[in-house]
């Protein structure tokens, strides 16, 4: 059941720009807040408890009550910024408290890592704290100050592609640091 949880809350966050986009037309926003509201309150009380998990899940319902209660459209466009924010505290704290968060991940693969590999792993977190950061501001930016066709263009399509170039740019430096061609 958590699994299919963690996947309906995935799969909210993926479409959740469009969502809002093509639904506000049929969908009040305090509606979008009990319904995402609701994935994260089954995700706390049914998901496997990881670090951070717990207080991520609060932070998301508050937002979602807020987001009821208010019941603001301008309120819907924040919910990109604060999963940004999530993930910017996730993968930093990683790197305060260790092991960074990429570290944990390639760890998963080899779990015997060499220096030179934890070092480098290292770096691609921050890697990732400096995206998150740049892509949860460019999200405000476009919240406060842009059209919501652009923030939809935005948080829905090109921040993807962000985070697909992110992947690839890092494979490519990962190949060149274990000296594959």
């Amino acid at each position: 059941m958590s699994r299919l949880i963690g996947l309906g809350l995935l799969l909210a966050g993926l479409l959740y720009p469009f969502a809002v986009y093509f639904g506000m037309e049929h969908f009040a926003p305090w509606q979008f807040g009990l319904l995402l509201g609701s994935l994260w309150l089954a995700r706390a009380v049914t998901g496997v408890r990881r670090p951070g998990s717990l207080w991520m899940a609060i932070v998301a319902i508050v937002f979602c009550l807020l987001l009821a209660l208010f019941d603001s459209p301008a309120m819907l466009r924040w919910y990109p910024v604060l999963i940004s924010g999530f993930m910017l505290v996730l993968f930093g704290l990683s790197l305060k408290f260790g092991p960074p968060m990429i570290e944990r991940l390639a760890r998963l693969r080899e779990p015997r890592l060499p220096a030179k590999a934890i070092r480098y792993t290292r770096q691609v977190t921050i890697a990732w704290c400096w995206f998150f950061l740049c892509n949860g501001l460019c999200a405000a930016a476009l919240t406060l100050w842009a059209p919501l066709s652009w923030w939809m263009l935005y948080t829905g399509l090109i921040s993807y592609g962000l985070i697909g170039l992110m992947f690839a740019i890092e494979w490519l430096i990962r190949q060149r640091v274990r000296g594959h061609p």
